[in-house]
């Protein structure tokens, strides 16, 4: 499967931005998909994860009651709607995908991976 993420850019601090990743090339609905995020000269991080359905949703502590995480497996697209943003959010935001609920939070467990977006908040 292949993935496209996109919706990234500058955004002032407080402010919201929606970060979309598309798939093609594979039954979407099989996939669990997760957002991940890698700032410069850090590791990459979990951000969150979605269910097949999106019956399940589940984030880090850095993000949750900030960011939501959401799906449309009509339109083969989930999505990153971040609000309440800080300049520690700033990174290149990245869409994965595997097949499993297993250790989500770890970035080797999922199979494919978008090529990123950026995401910078300014103070």
């Amino acid at each position: 499967v292949q993935l496209q993420a996109s919706g990234g850019g500058l955004e002032q601090a407080g402010g919201s931005l929606r970060l979309s990743c598309t798939a093609s090339g594979g039954t979407f609905g099989s996939y669990v998909m997760g957002w991940f995020r890698q700032a410069p000269g850090k590791e990459r991080e979990f951000v969150a994860t979605i269910s097949w359905s999106g019956g399940s949703t589940y984030y880090a502590d850095s993000v949750k009651g900030r960011f939501t995480i959401s799906r449309d497996n009509g339109k083969n697209t989930v999505y990153l709607q971040m609000n309440s943003l800080k300049p520690e959010d700033t990174a290149v935001y990245y869409c994965a995908a595997q097949r499993t609920l297993q250790e989500i939070a770890t970035a080797a467990a999922y199979d494919y991976w978008g090529q990123g977006t950026l995401v910078t908040v300014s103070s």
